[in-house]
């Protein structure tokens, strides 16, 4: 079975790859518009992103299920917080499965610079002096000591996509 992964993000695809772990499977990445705004500004957008991009990987990518993985920020009464979400859509028209996963609460210095209207990649690059940390350990990596890094993250929301599908499939029979 072909799994196409809406992006070319080596944290991504590894997160896919670490759910996906049975040999039937093959992966194929490519690089799709999330049809969003570069930093993803509330939960609905994020989702929008991940949605948009795993019906586009399906579609470029010509396989029986495509995913789209979408980190944002999320803006509460607390505070900006770290959002990722995930989707997963099949050939078969159904409604796409959507998994949300870790959220840790911004540095107040970091969620100025995103209101401001920066993205969340190059300020962590500026602030860590680091560069395409989204690639690597992502802000969460940065701000949770390495305990989880960016393709832990998105590997939960994955799994979370991954459990639903499977139970969708025995729902079937």
């Amino acid at each position: 079975m072909k799994i196409v992964i809406g992006s070319k993000n080596p944290a991504k695809i590894e997160a896919v790859k670490q759910a996906f772990t049975l040999k039937e499977f093959n992966f194929t990445a490519v690089d799709v518009p999330s049809g969003v705004r570069p930093q993803p500004f509330s939960d609905d957008e994020t989702i929008k992103g991940a949605v948009n991009r795993a019906n586009e990987a399906l579609i470029q990518g010509s396989g029986q299920i495509g995913i789209g993985l979408e980190g944002g920020v999320h803006e509460t009464s607390y505070g900006l917080f770290l959002c990722n979400w995930g989707a997963l859509v099949t050939s078969d028209d159904e409604a796409p499965i959507i998994a949300g996963g870790a959220r840790i609460l911004l540095p107040e210095p970091i969620a100025l610079r995103l209101r401001e209207g920066m993205e969340l990649g190059p300020v962590m690059d500026e602030f860590t002096k680091i560069q395409n940390i989204r690639k690597n350990e992502g802000a969460i990596g940065i701000f949770t000591a390495g305990m989880i890094n960016r393709a832990d993250m998105f590997t939960h929301v994955t799994k979370l996509l991954y459990g639903q599908y499977l139970y969708r499939l025995n729902q079937l029979k």
